[in-house]
């Protein structure tokens, strides 16, 4: 099982040149950031659990990726989410589908709490009471055990800069709950620059305080050209994506990266007006973008995009 030291690409995108780091190719179960951020359970002896707890969309990589992590460690997944499509239900696919293949429940909660307050209060309370020994994963994987995990892929990145004899670069992701955004600034010499796909700056600030109170360890957030609400179907980021892998011959997922690429081409658009202007870029560092994979999602995804290319033709 790959959960570690995964190669960097050289591509180019309108005319500059960025790194990718391949985060897609660690194991496909844990591809990405969910392979650092659940680094420190896969490593634990989790014998003496009998639950895991975890909670988000029923379409979440993470979901996946935990009803994997408890298959390997014996255990139950269950999975808290607010809703569950009726069309999920009857046609499983996408993540909900591998997970209910290993054997996750997914609950849906029926209470005027939010989730997460539903587990903490009532769940956790519940299965102590009952003798059940269980284990705790918020949304996402954003809790201090992905620091483990993630500190080593910011090892992995230094030791890539300096191979290169780069003294200072940028780091490029999009950022759900921001978990590997943070922990990343937390540990390289270098900026991080994060965007917002979920919730927007102000949310992605709110959990950048939740793990990590000194302001001065947050990355940069880069600012979209506009508000993009998270999960609905936006034709610039098909249009991207569609670019970037046939361009590049990479596949990035259709949820989260096109956002952060659609910063990069505003940002390389305006670097080479500049540059026809005469003008110097503001920012000549070399960038190493971050593929976090999540490529599970696009098998529901993509076929949501293209039955919206049949509408507006």
């Amino acid at each position: 099982m790959q959960l570690r030291n995964t190669p960097v690409d050289e591509i180019e995108f309108l005319g500059h040149q960025v790194y990718v780091k391949r985060d897609d190719l660690l194991d496909v179960a844990f591809t990405g950031n969910k392979a650092r951020k659940f680094y420190h359970f896969l490593q634990q002896d989790l014998s003496q659990i009998d639950i895991l707890v975890g909670h988000g969309s029923a379409q979440a990589n993470s979901l996946y990726s935990l009803a994997v992590l408890a298959k390997l460690k014996q255990c139950q997944l269950h999975y808290y989410v607010d809703h569950l499509p009726q069309y999920l239900v009857d046609n499983p696919q996408g993540n909900y589908r591998a997970a209910l293949e290993y054997g996750a429940q997914i609950i849906v909660v029926d209470s005027a709490l939010a989730v997460i307050e539903h587990i903490e209060q009532q769940v956790l309370p519940e299965l102590m009471q009952q003798g059940q020994r269980a284990v705790f994963i918020p949304e996402g994987g954003r809790c201090q055990y992905a620091e483990m995990g993630l500190k080593i892929l910011a090892d992995e990145i230094i030791t890539w800069a300096k191979s290169k004899s780069y003294a200072d670069i940028r780091v490029v992701l999009p950022a759900g709950t921001g978990t590997t955004a943070l922990f990343l600034q937390k540990h390289l010499p270098f900026e991080v620059q994060a965007c917002a796909c979920v919730g927007g700056d102000d949310y992605l600030t709110q959990q950048f305080f939740a793990l990590c109170v000194d302001e001065s360890l947050h990355p940069t957030i880069m600012t979209a050209d506009k508000k993009y609400h998270f999960g609905k179907l936006y034709l610039p980021f098909y249009h991207i994506w569609t670019k970037l892998k046939q361009s590049t011959n990479i596949e990035f997922d259709l949820l989260y990266d096109p956002l952060a690429w659609l910063c990069l081409q505003r940002e390389f658009m305006r670097a080479n007006e500049n540059s026809t202007a005469g003008l110097e870029s503001r920012d000549n560092r070399p960038i190493l973008y971050i593929h976090q994979g999540g490529l599970q999602g696009n098998e529901t995804m993509l076929p949501r995009y293209l039955r919206k290319l049949s509408f507006v033709k």
